[in-house]
């Protein structure tokens, strides 16, 4: 039987002063989200988990999609594309496009560009094609993707967002979205930060207005809009060391996606608070093991861990070490053998997993033996104390 041996340990690392938290602003939109980037703590949102029409999001899963190509080194940035019949802007009437045509040889890096500032419905296509070999095969691409990162309320149908059957996403499955796009795709991330770009002698502006907005430091983010979805926008801001992405779906014009948006994260700099708790493969302490070569191994962070809190909750925290008891041989590089809980006023606010630094080979004869009797014996003690 399994059982969790915990130490609670009083904190007061956070001193901000207390202040009361307003309920989020109310916003005209099918759903939105705001959540923080390190800690991937919600603030606020209404209907996160809807299925929606995605619109132009869509564009942020085929952008990742390539930079993942780019980082496994199947497709390079100076690439050039010769652009498909499939890709042709004269196929996309009365929708965002870069205005390319077949036999244009452009590079990747121009596509990407026509893809995240000019939104352009045929770049995308043009990617697709040439990453692999037609759209409906990096459709699945991009749909493998979205079930590898969590976003479980995703079917991606096409590479551009035009409404299809089918076709949804969630305001939690974009923060995702855009969460990873940042963290492992930064090459990407940074095009989204770009005012305008322009191809063929045709300027077009980035339609994510906040990059001008002096009020607030967002430096990323994708629109989207069709007639079913409405107008969506997803971006990210920075203050200080806190960084929050925003998701608001749905609304009912440009300015209003624009406005909303800038209300939550307003909304989030200045009511929340995120801290830095412990580093990436930083020790926690040693835990016994029984059965094995060696009779203890380092309990570990497995990555970096932050709390995002309101700043009225941030005094006398408390933090839990919770292991997993007994632990027996063998134990893999990287197991889970507990977890570090912190706690305010008895409500969960953060936890994260403990892992073994180290691999731990099964025993000799001899110490599997001695470790089963001194197992046995200490059952039958702590039996004892309870009865």
């Amino acid at each position: 039987m399994i059982r969790a041996t915990l130490f609670v340990i009083a904190m007061n690392s956070f001193t901000v002063a207390a202040i009361s938290i307003p309920n989020p602003p109310e916003l005209s939109a099918k759903g939105y989200v705001l959540m923080d980037y390190h800690s991937e703590k919600v603030i606020a949102e209404q209907n996160g988990r809807a299925g929606l029409a995605p619109a132009s999001l869509t564009k942020l899963m085929t952008a990742y999609v390539v930079g993942q190509e780019i980082l496994a080194e199947r497709l390079a940035w100076e690439d050039t594309v010769t652009v498909g019949v499939n890709a042709w802007s004269q196929k996309f009437p009365d929708s965002s496009k870069m205005f390319i045509k077949p036999k244009d040889e452009i590079s990747v890096s121009d596509l990407m560009h026509g893809v995240i500032v000019q939104s352009g419905n045929d770049a995308c296509v043009a990617l697709a094609e040439h990453v692999a070999g037609s759209e409906s095969a990096f459709v699945s691409l991009m749909n493998d993707w979205a079930d590898s990162l969590g976003m479980h309320d995703t079917r991606f149908i096409n590479s551009h967002g035009l409404d299809a059957e089918g076709i949804q996403t969630s305001p939690r499955d974009m923060a995702i979205l855009m969460k990873n796009i940042i963290e492992d795709v930064p090459d990407v991330y940074e095009i989204y930060n770009e005012k305008e770009f322009t191809w063929n002698k045709i300027k077009q502006y980035n339609r994510n207005s906040l990059l001008w907005d002096n009020g607030i430091n967002v430096d990323g983010g994708k629109t989207g809009y069709t007639s079913n979805a409405g107008y969506s926008l997803v971006s990210s801001a920075v203050d200080g060391d806190m960084r929050l992405i925003s998701v608001v779906m749905g609304t009912e014009s440009k300015n209003a996606r624009v406005s909303q948006s800038k209300n939550l994260l307003s909304y989030g700099f200045r009511f929340y608070t995120t801290k830095k708790v412990a580093d990436a493969h930083q020790v926690e302490s040693k835990v016994h093991v029984w059965k094995g070569d060696i009779n203890e191994v380092d309990a570990s962070f497995s990555r970096d861990a932050y709390i995002t809190l309101p700043r009225s909750k941030t005094k006398n925290l408390e933090r839990a070490v919770i292991f997993n008891e007994p632990l027996m041989a063998p134990i893999e590089l990287g197991q889970q053998v507990g977890e570090v809980v912190w706690m305010k006023d008895e409500e969960i606010v953060a936890t994260y997993p403990l892992v073994s630094a180290q691999a731990v080979a099964e025993g000799g004869w001899f110490s599997k033996l001695w470790d089963g009797f001194m197992l046995w014996f200490k059952n039958l003690f702590a039996s004892f104390l309870s009865s």
